[in-house]
């Protein structure tokens, strides 16, 4: 009995699927089960529009904990900004952090990071002030740098509105968002703007790393492909070996004395691995203070989705929190208890 042209196409795409998956296994063997979500088994990589559009399509807002007030401001900075403030709270003169979103510069918006502020500002009883920037590839740089750099001036200049300590304003920021954290530091100490500490969760900080030889953290959540289209969107050109604008790749500035003490965090499966643990020894070897949490076993954002159902993702973001708590100087809320070091590694 011959196949159908519409069977026939059906079992191809089957087929097709399988051995996809089965390849994918091979990259997604190294983390632990527990860490296999649905989103590991899926060999998407963003390498052109098609893709983008439907990675734009992915990820949708998250919802903040209860507890926490959340106000938008349209005009803050150039894109508008939210701040998120322990609910109850009237005090004055608080910390705050300025929180950058992931999404390798050409997706995300502030709106996924609902929750993720909202969990910072309730555990470490501080304000968190979460930027919005234009995306690459409409916008190359220095369109997002800019926008999240007004965003920390503005922060700055609505203190007293907001009810924060200007001299105890920290940066942040996830994956792309950790990268543009860095640039926007490195430009706030050369402008002489102070920046009390940078907290950077697996930050992408190298363009370099797309012209390096593959190292087997390739595939997981955020592929080489991936990185290589998102810096060509993002510098508005394909990487090369020599230079790149100034803020634009953090980890091709030489002299790094003078910035504020940092936080470094990435699992040993991430693509960033090399790029985020090079720049925290650099730091540490300028005379900067930093604490640098390598997880084993963790891929590329895995503490997204598992943060609050995998002990060691749990932990991962329980060591931000008291990071951002012990270094502005505030005490942590009963949101992270039991708070203990876990794996990793400390410099």
């Amino acid at each position: 009995m011959k196949l159908g042209a519409t069977t026939a196409i059906a079992v191809a795409g089957v087929t097709g699927v399988a051995l996809a998956v089965a390849r994918q296994y091979r990259t997604v063997a190294p983390a632990p089960r527990e860490l296999r979500t649905w989103q590991v088994w899926i060999p998407l990589s963003i390498t052109g529009p098609l893709t983008l559009r439907l990675a734009r399509r992915l990820f949708g807002p998250t919802v903040p904990v209860d507890g926490v007030d959340v106000v938008e401001h349209p005009d803050g900075g150039t894109q508008g900004v939210y701040v998120y403030r322990p609910g109850g709270s009237s005090a004055e003169g608080l910390p705050a952090l300025l929180w950058i979103h992931g999404g390798g510069t050409i997706l995300g918006t502030p709106e996924e990071d609902h929750e993720l502020c909202s969990q910072l500002a309730e555990a470490a009883g501080i304000v968190v002030v979460s930027a919005r920037y234009r995306l690459a590839p409409e916008h190359p740089f220095p369109a997002a740098h800019d926008d999240c750099y007004a965003a920390l001036t503005w922060t700055r200049a609505q203190a007293t509105e907001i009810g924060v300590d200007p001299e105890r304003i920290a940066v942040g920021g996830a994956s792309a968002g950790g990268g543009l954290a860095a640039g926007v530091v490195q430009r706030a100490v050369n402008d002489g703007v102070p920046v009390a500490f940078q907290l950077l969760v697996y930050p992408m900080l190298d363009d370099r790393t797309t012209l390096r030889p593959a190292s087997g953290r390739d595939h997981l959540i955020w592929s080489r492909a991936s990185n290589r289209y998102a810096w060509t969107a993002y510098l508005g050109r394909s990487p090369v070996p020599a230079d790149a604008p100034e803020y634009a790749v953090p980890a091709r500035r030489t002299d790094l004395a003078g910035l504020p003490p940092t936080w470094v965090g990435v699992g040993d499966l991430d693509l960033f691995l090399d790029e985020d643990v090079d720049y925290a020894r650099r730091l540490e070897a300028a005379g900067v203070p930093v604490e640098l949490v390598v997880v084993p076993d963790m891929y590329h954002a895995a503490d997204v989705d598992l943060h609050a159902t995998v002990p060691s993702m749990t932990r991962f973001r329980q060591q931000m929190h008291a990071a951002v708590a012990s270094t502005l100087g505030m005490q942590q809320s009963a949101v992270t208890p039991g708070l203990d070091r876990g794996p990793g590694e400390a410099i």
